[in-house]
């Protein structure tokens, strides 16, 4: 089932806590999302209770491709269409906008929150490949109690991309997606999306964030207009993501390896870990990188992880 949004205006109460049920919501905001989504929608599904996909402003096959999976998955897969047409982050729309207003990417992401009825909650992206495995361990450890409801169980991907010879690659200067923006949280009213000039900001209500682990493999930059597209780089060319996309273009490209080695945690992150939280969650993230994907080469990682990424990221005869 589809339904339409015309407008909404947030209340931390609208989360209502107490009401929730047992279990782990996920939570999509999509703009475009066709060339990925039903990879990710497939390979999370059977992992949580229930997915809740919003759509914005898509032009592509989106619509669509969430109509049928809908009818096939229902009533875990629950599809809703935001028709106030959400300034993308990075923009001068998005700076200038009120976080409370139906058009700020704040209240978009903060009405596919409050569609959730479970008590854990996670954002998933349209373009998340899941290693099933590491998943499954994290959601069984909510499901049966393990996972400590006090924290933020955030996660990481690598970012892939394919280069002109056809092979996929690690790039250099964005090898990894997550350093504790994305996880694994207990549904609270403080937790939810406020207002930053550069993006949308996910609030903890003072909860910890620890990492859970390597959980999905990121297809952002395999995406038709390279990952790029929904940014609105045309009209807003002093956005970050205009020059991320620039150093991306002109960047070394890595093998596993390579990957491993360059993010392996010398001593002096070590140390500032010591004293900065964030900077404490990366180097947890990046010492974990070798016992993630003991792999000596990133065709065997993605095969021993994601058994079924060929059908997804193989061009269709």
């Amino acid at each position: 089932m589809n339904q339409t949004i015309e407008t909404f205006r947030f209340s931390p109460d609208m989360l209502a806590p107490a009401d929730r049920l047992p279990g782990i919501s996920a939570f999509m905001r999509i703009r475009n999302g066709a060339d990925f989504l039903e990879a990710t929608i497939r390979t999370h599904a059977e992992m949580y209770d229930e997915i809740v996909a919003v759509y914005n402003q898509c032009t592509d096959d989106t619509a669509d491709i969430l109509l049928r999976l809908s009818k096939e998955l229902e009533p875990k897969l629950r599809v809703f269409h935001y028709l106030p047409k959400a300034h993308p982050a990075g923009s001068e729309g998005h700076a200038k906008t009120p976080g409370e207003a139906p058009d700020s990417l704040v209240t978009y992401s903060n009405f596919a929150l409050c569609q959730t009825r479970h008590q854990w909650a996670v954002k998933l992206d349209d373009d998340h490949l899941a290693i099933p495995d590491a998943v499954r361990k994290m959601v069984d450890a909510i499901r049966s109690g393990a996972a400590d409801d006090r924290k933020m169980h955030c996660f990481s991907g690598l970012n892939l991309i394919r280069a002109a010879d056809n092979k996929f690659y690690v790039p250099a200067v964005a090898p990894v997606s997550g350093k504790g923006d994305i996880g694994y949280f207990r549904v609270t009213s403080d937790t939810h999306f406020t207002h930053d000039p550069r993006f949308e900001r996910f609030t903890r209500g003072g909860v910890e964030r620890c990492f859970a682990g390597w959980f999905y493999w990121h297809l952002k930059y395999l995406k038709s207009g390279g990952g790029f597209a929904n940014y609105e780089l045309e009209s807003n060319p002093g956005s970050r993501y205009a020059r991320r996309r620039k150093r991306l273009q002109a960047g070394a490209l890595w093998d596993i390896s390579e990957t491993k080695s360059r993010l392996t945690p010398g001593l002096l992150r070590r140390l500032r870990a010591s004293i900065d939280k964030k900077e404490r969650l990366g180097v947890a993230r990046d010492a974990s990188i070798e016992t993630a994907f003991p792999q000596a080469d990133l065709i065997t990682a993605l095969d021993e992880t994601a058994p079924d990424w060929r059908h997804w990221l193989e061009p269709k005869q």
